[in-house]
């Protein structure tokens, strides 16, 4: 199956990391140029779930941490001069 066809796994989904890993319907696709391939292996695929989790979290993280530099400090009783 061509990477480049309306019906491939990259459609309507993200590649994992700037890998050549692609999720889609719940199923991880290895992705190149010339064709699309299903992961089927399940400790492999059990591995991109358990990275792809990392990966969110961590972005979740740093999306928290921007938030709070945006946010004013709030003052601290007591510690006003």
């Amino acid at each position: 199956m061509s990477s480049r066809t309306p019906s491939s796994p990259l459609a309507r989904s993200e590649r994992l990391a700037r890998s050549p890993v692609v999720r889609r319907g719940g199923q991880w696709w290895l992705v190149t140029d010339s064709g699309s391939i299903l992961a089927t292996d399940p400790t492999f695929t059990g591995e991109l779930d358990r990275f792809a989790a990392a990966m969110a979290a961590a972005n979740q993280a740093i999306t928290d941490l921007r938030a709070q530099q945006d946010d004013p400090p709030t003052p601290r009783p007591g510690r006003q001069r």
